[in-house]
């Protein structure tokens, strides 16, 4: 234990900024509170978790994007979501540009390196990203459903369509 101290203060140091602090659309707790429903309030803003296996985005196979609930971003594309059996979404890549990962680790043990993910542009607390992912990143974006909607892919004789088309930006 002597020589984990150093590590288990600098862990303890590095604080996670609170949702919001550094990003392009903020909003106050009333203007969050008026847009989400109490659960998406509890993880996007109170950074929590849905229990597994119970978003229907766990399942969904439909060609299409899955953007943030707080505000649209392009987020991840259904061609890199993948059955990880967590029950969560699951994903290996992120659009680029699209998640700021915090810095401060989740856990010390097993692995590091898991960090929260977060939406670049609203802050809103997604999920996390682990190392244990398929080929080709190696990585497993961990999501909350309910942090994300989606948007299928337009046909030739469609539009697109959203599962939940209650999004207000600001």
């Amino acid at each position: 234990w002597t020589l984990a101290w150093p590590f288990i203060l600098l862990w303890l140091s590095q604080r996670q900024a609170p949702v919001g602090w550094n990003i392009p659309i903020k909003k106050d707790k009333s203007q969050w509170r008026q847009q989400l429903t109490n659960e998406e309030y509890r993880v996007l803003i109170d950074r929590g978790t849905e229990s597994p296996f119970t978003s229907p985005l766990n399942t969904e196979k439909r060609a299409g994007k899955f953007r943030c609930r707080g505000c649209g971003n392009d987020l991840f594309s259904s061609d890199t979501k993948f059955d990880s059996g967590t029950g969560w979404p699951s994903f290996w890549d992120a659009k680029d540009g699209s998640i700021d990962r915090t810095i401060h680790p989740i856990c010390l043990f097993p692995d590091p390196r898991v960090r929260e993910v977060r939406c670049s542009q609203c802050g809103g607390h997604l999920g996390h990203v682990f190392y244990d992912g398929p080929k080709p990143t190696g990585k497993r974006y961990c999501i909350n459903g309910v942090s994300l909607q989606f948007e299928e892919s337009m046909s030739s004789s469609s539009s697109p369509k959203d599962v939940n088309s209650r999004i207000q930006t600001s």
